[in-house]
């Protein structure tokens, strides 16, 4: 008989290959992107990502988490009927958040471009964001609930027909207004960025609603919770992680807008200083982010396999499941560090046709073990239950890299910068580790 992979490599495995494409696809977008619009254009468009990820924080991320852990435990105790209504419950928190959450976004555009972003030209930008909002907190239950399933076919296709249509409308525009002798602007990307959450957001629903509920050991739904308990237990879990994800999101935020202040304080332009955020955060850490579609996978997929163990009390196996954790991300980072030293000046001259990415991703090259490790150790924590522990490790390593922009960027420029990143990598790496130590040695 043939020997079936264990789901958590096998499920690891499918989300690495439709990342991988992905990334691969993504990577070649940005490329286009930093030809077209230029590196303020790219900064421009970076700018309104901070404010995108308080808006995911606060309508998407706890009840996506809930959704995968609640639906792995109603499924793994032999009650599919009940994992269906786990679903529809978050989707019910989801959209009953985001909807509200669009609206004052729209609204409220050229106020938090002008007052928070404190660049008058993302007001549009916004405004058009703004719709992407529902759509993305549909798809991510959906994904939930497959991943909780320990089934990644339909996130990961999800994730390749979302990144197709986005590259695939821009590309469009791009044509026709090349016909029309006209140039592409940043509000072509987030046009781009509305088009794919909309076609994932429909793939999702059509392949959830031609699914019949999963097979189970019994579908009579006896044990399961009441639909009020259950509300309330996924309420439990999902307000502490979006509370978490939301302060987070709202540091990092603060991060990114202050960045190109205290650049400007160093002595920048406005126009040099987006410039500089642009060729950082949409060019170098292109590359420096692109091993982690490995790392990233394997942390969706340990999430449930984590919270299994945990509920069998099968110590053994999550020591063994830390254990192998570090012993792949640290190679891996390892590996990525010495190639990106070796070929970063050169990855950012060939692909980016720029000196300054290529310096930048030199100088990241550093933080590749802790930074792949650090996204596998969290979701380890989290499927354990630990999210104030993950929240409180991953606090410090903002509030790291915030101290490093207010102190250092003013005096040294993006330098300063570029050691906050590291100093926060490698403390948080050691707080995650800490707090999981009791398995490292069993």
């Amino acid at each position: 008989m043939k020997k079936q992979l264990h789901p958590l490599v096998g499920g690891t495995l499918l989300l690495t290959a439709a990342g991988l494409m992905t990334r691969l696809i993504g990577f070649f977008y940005k490329i286009f992107l930093s030809r077209a619009i230029g590196a303020e254009g790219i900064g421009i468009y970076q700018m309104i990502f901070p404010i995108y990820g308080v808006c995911y924080a606060l309508t998407t991320s706890g009840a996506e988490i809930a959704v995968s852990r609640f639906v792995s435990r109603e499924n793994g105790a032999g009650r599919p009927q009940s994992a269906r209504q786990v679903l529809r419950v978050g989707l019910l928190l989801a959209l009953g958040l985001a909807i509200p959450t669009a609206f004052l976004l729209y609204e409220n555009a050229a106020f938090l471009a002008r007052h928070i972003l404190r660049e008058t030209r993302t007001g549009t930008l916004l405004r058009i964001m703004a719709f992407t909002i529902p759509f993305g907190a549909c798809h991510s239950c959906i994904c939930g609930y497959y991943y909780g399933l320990k089934k990644p076919a339909v996130p990961a296709a999800a994730q390749l027909f979302e990144q197709l249509s986005r590259v695939g409308a821009v590309f469009l525009i791009y044509r026709v207004a090349c016909e029309q002798g006209m140039g592409l602007s940043p509000l072509t990307a987030v046009i781009g960025l509305v088009i794919g959450e909309f076609a994932s957001m429909l793939f999702c629903v059509f392949c959830v609603s031609g699914q019949s509920a999963p097979p189970g050991k019994s579908a009579d739904g006896s044990g399961a919770p009441s639909l009020f308990s259950l509300t309330r237990q996924m309420l439990a879990m999902a307000l502490p992680v979006t509370g978490n994800r939301l302060c987070m999101n709202l540091l990092a935020s603060a991060e990114s807008i202050l960045l190109p202040l205290c650049l400007q304080q160093y002595g920048l332009s406005t126009k040099q200083a987006l410039s500089v955020y642009g060729t950082l955060s949409g060019m170098a850490l292109s590359f420096i982010l692109f091993p982690s579609v490995l790392t990233g996978a394997l942390s969706v997929m340990l999430l449930p396999s984590v919270s299994e163990s945990q509920a069998a009390g099968d110590d053994a196996s999550l020591s063994r499941t830390v254990r192998k954790t570090v012993s792949f991300c640290l190679p891996l980072g390892i590996s990525f560090t010495v190639l990106f030293l070796v070929f970063g000046r050169f990855l950012g001259n060939f692909f980016f046709r720029s000196t300054l990415a290529g310096d930048f991703i030199l100088t990241l090259a550093w933080i590749c073990p802790f930074l792949y490790l650090n996204h596998t150790l969290h979701s380890i924590l989290n499927g354990l239950g630990r999210t104030g522990t993950g929240f409180f490790n991953n606090l410090t390593g903002i509030l790291i890299r915030i101290l490093f922009v207010l102190c250092f960027v003013p005096r040294f420029g993006i330098e300063g910068y570029l050691w906050g990143l590291l100093a926060g990598q490698l403390v948080v790496c050691g707080m995650n580790l800490a707090s999981l130590q009791e398995f490292l040695h069993n």
